[in-house]
């Protein structure tokens, strides 16, 4: 039988084990919401939603705070090894790449009441296709990580390659609207800016489904991502 103190050591191990898990999964669900609200004020004017989506900024920096924090302690004094090692190191890198996402997020809401694109005449359908394509990545990296799936992880990583061809197809189109019409440069213009943290909403997303992958098997997918259409 272990003396008391080591069984004490262990289960408050586990528990700081455990605290690290939930403080990556409260982020998770925060920027989840915030790239929801962030869409719904874009496509559908929708005020409320606008101003939603940046207010959570201030709680998801503070939970990568309270995990950087954390995984310092976990590193200093616990030693972990192996696949907590793996685990530890992991969730540093997804806490920040999940504080970029909410950066993305609050970025897209806070254009979405922009004068320009609530008299914009050009069609958002492009754009919410693409919306709702990097939500349901966002939505499987975040289910991924809170069920330790590597294979829905790598779905993720493959399923970027639609959301990198969208951008392609939706960037050529409102440089055409901009092109055919000066008084569109505004509006599309902004809906650019809109398109783009979309994309790196999306590269985030392949990022920590990478880094879940790795952190559960110990293997690295390979370091050439699928891509989608590019620029020519």
């Amino acid at each position: 039988m272990m003396p008391h103190e080591s069984v004490h050591t262990v289960q408050s191990y586990e528990q700081e084990l455990e605290q690290l898990r939930s403080l990556v999964n409260q982020m998770g669900g925060l920027v989840e919401r915030q790239v929801a609200q962030a869409i719904t004020a874009v496509v559908e004017h929708d005020e409320v939603a606008a101003l939603d989506a940046p207010e959570m900024d201030p709680q998801v920096d503070e939970l990568e705070r309270e995990t950087e924090a954390l995984v310092i302690r976990l590193l200093a004094l616990r030693a972990p090894m192996a696949g907590d090692l793996r685990e530890v190191v992991v969730a540093l890198k997804i806490s920040g790449d999940l504080e970029r996402i909410g950066d993305c997020a609050a970025s897209i809401a806070r254009r979405a009441m922009r004068n320009e694109l609530l008299s914009c005449p050009i069609s958002l359908t492009g754009l919410h296709s693409m919306g709702r394509l990097v939500q349901e990545n966002l939505r499987r990296t975040i289910d991924a990580m809170d069920q330790r799936d590597p294979e829905l992880a790598r779905l993720v990583w493959h399923s970027d390659t639609a959301v990198d061809e969208l951008y392609v197809s939706l960037f050529r189109e409102l440089v055409t609207y901009m092109m055919e019409d000066p008084r569109n440069i505004g509006p599309c213009a902004h809906l650019l800016f809109i398109a783009k943290n979309l994309e790196r909403i999306g590269d985030h997303a392949t990022n920590i489904s990478e880094r879940v992958y790795y952190a559960v098997t110990g293997n690295i997918l390979p370091i050439v991502r699928p891509r989608g259409k590019t620029f020519d």
